[in-house]
Parts: C-alpha cells; sequence; structure tokens
C-alpha cells in the first residue's frame, strides 16, 4: 500500500482540505512519511516487508504504542493496521537524540525516568528474550541462504553459558530498540518512540541494549545504573546483568542484520553491520565467560 492510499482511508482524515506527503530519511526497516493534514503533522509508517522474520507482531506494536501514548512519553496513536504494516501516528516535534547524548547526566536521568515508566506500566501479550531471539534470527537467517561467521554456534552456546548465570527475573513491559534516534526531546518531554520489538521481558535487557547502542564506557553504565535504580541497595548481580544483557544486545543486533542479508531489498550494508556486532559480541562475551 501507499502513503497516498493510507492517508485516504485513515477516518479522521476524510473531508480534510489539505493533505500532504514528504518521506522521512532513517530506519533501515521500514517506509516512513511525514504528512501534513490540514496544518497538522503526522508520521505515516508502511512496514517493511517479511516483518514477521524479524519477530516483530504489530498487533503488539500498536499496544505497546499506545501504552506508551498514554504514559505520556510516546506519541498519540491515530490509525493503525497492523496485518498490512500501517501505523499512523501525532507527530513528536522537538530534538532527535543522538548517541553521545545519552551519555550526559541531565540527559541519561530522563531517559532512567522513561525507562522506569515503562517498565511499570500495564503488560502487553507476547515476550521477548534476546538470546531466543538470536537463535531463532540464526534460523531465520540460514534458511535465507545466509549462514553467518563459522563461528555463531559456539558464540550462541557461550550466550547461553552466561544467560545461565543470571537469576531468572520478572517481566515487564520493554522497548527492546533503544538506539539514541528513537528518542525525541521537545524541550519538556522525553518522547520514546518506534515500539516494533517491544514485548514482557528483563528489564535490564533495555539498559544493557541502551549501554551497547550508545558504546558506554564502564562508568557511563554504573551512572546509568545508578539513574534507573536510585541510591538505594541495588540487587547483587546488578552490574553483571547488565553485561550480559548489553552483550546479547550485541548478538541479537548482529543475527538480526543476518536475517535482513537474506530477506531486506534496502541499499544498507547489513553484512558490515552484523559483523561490527560480531566483533564486539565476541570480545566483551569473552571477558565474562572467564
Amino acid at each position: 500500500m501507499t502513503v497516498d492510499e493510507v492517508m485516504a482511508q485513515v477516518p479522521a482524515w476524510r473531508g480534510a482540505k489539505s493533505r500532504k506527503a514528504t518521506p522521512l530519511e532513517g530506519g533501515i526497516t521500514n517506509e516512513n512519511h511525514r504528512v501534513e493534514v490540514d496544518g497538522e503533522v503526522f508520521v505515516v509508517r508502511l512496514g517493511g516487508q517479511s516483518a514477521e522474520f524479524l519477530g516483530i507482531d504489530r498487533i503488539r506494536e500498536r499496544a505497546a504504542a499506545e501504552t506508551a501514548a498514554r504514559l505520556g512519553i510516546g506519541a498519540e496513536v491515530v490509525h493503525a493496521v497492523p496485518e498490512e504494516g500501517i501505523l499512523v501516528t501525532r507527530f513528536v516535534p522537538g530534538r532527535t537524540l543522538a548517541a553521545p547524548d545519552l551519555g550526559r547526566p541531565e540527559i541519561l536521568s530522563r531517559v532512567a525516568a522513561v525507562l522506569r515508566a515503562i517498565h511499570g506500566a500495564p503488560p502487553v501479550d507476547g515476550a521477548f528474550s534476546p538470546f531466543r531471539a538470536a537463535e531463532a534470527y540464526r534460523t531465520v537467517a540460514r534458511r535465507h541462504g545466509v549462514d553467518g561467521p563459522p563461528e555463531l554456534d559456539d558464540w550462541l552456546g557461550l550466550a547461553r553459558r552466561l544467560e545461565a548465570t543470571l537469576e531468572p527475573a520478572p517481566a515487564t513491559l520493554c522497548h527492546n530498540d533503544l538506539l539514541a534516534a528513537n528518542f525525541v526531546d521537545d524541550g519538556a518531554t522525553l518522547h520514546l518512540l518506534d515500539w516494533e520489538y517491544a514485548a514482557q521481558g528483563d528489564p535490564v535487557f533495555d539498559l544493557g541494549n541502551l549501554a551497547a547502542n550508545a558504546d558506554f564506557s564502564p562508568e557511563a553504565e554504573a551512572r546509568l545504573l545508578a539513574a534507573y535504580l536510585g541510591s538505594g541497595v541495588w540487587p547483587p548481580d546488578a552490574l553483571r546483568r547488565l553485561a550480559v544483557m548489553r552483550v546479547a544486545s550485541d548478538l541479537r543486533e548482529a543475527t538480526w542484520a543476518l536475517v535482513q542479508t537474506g530477506i531486506s531489498r534496502l541499499a544498507f550494508d547489513f553484512a558490515g553491520y552484523a559483523t561490527r556486532h560480531f566483533a564486539r559480541f565476541a570480545v566483551r562475551a569473552a571477558a565474562l565467560d572467564r
């Protein structure tokens, strides 16, 4: 479906005097458009092909996005057709964050507050584990002719060993894709967008995912935990749990890119993306496994 066809179907836009769509740059899965309708601004997301191979559940995505909007930290959902990958949200004005922003204390405290709000929200249907996701991606990638590096099975086994060192944790609503570009600061509120991978999971994965994507130093990881947990007594495994979830994030990201190498038609170097994340995983995971 094209953006023009979507604009014609949104009930709230019927009878509009003016509608204008402009493609938005960024994103390596979907097609996004900024749409102006009678002076109001929205975003139309057209879902990429074969989202089910990436573990994306559009019904769950809509539920999580609506939850974030109710919490005041997400974009209002205007229209959705999950079975066709269509999501229309109100445009959130403001500054899109970059990775270095996430390490700034004044930003980090606000990010931690957003994550605490998410992790305390009502549940959505569906569970997420970065470890199971990586294993599933390996299988899907091979079905599409992409084997990955020869060490991959050994690395998945290493991830299993690291996972076994962690105590089970209560599942909460998690975002599971904490790139800096998914945060928009309007000066008063820090908004979190793009809920494609949201599900119930270990809240510390969100912290590890953020630390991996922002390439945090050990000092920055400690500051993140302090901002998230406060000044009280930390769980005894807090730092190690974050470290394990950080390497799980890189493994999940690398195997995700293997799937994209096999299925995506976008002009993006998914193979190189996978290689970079596998390299980070191998170094950090080996250090944790000693």
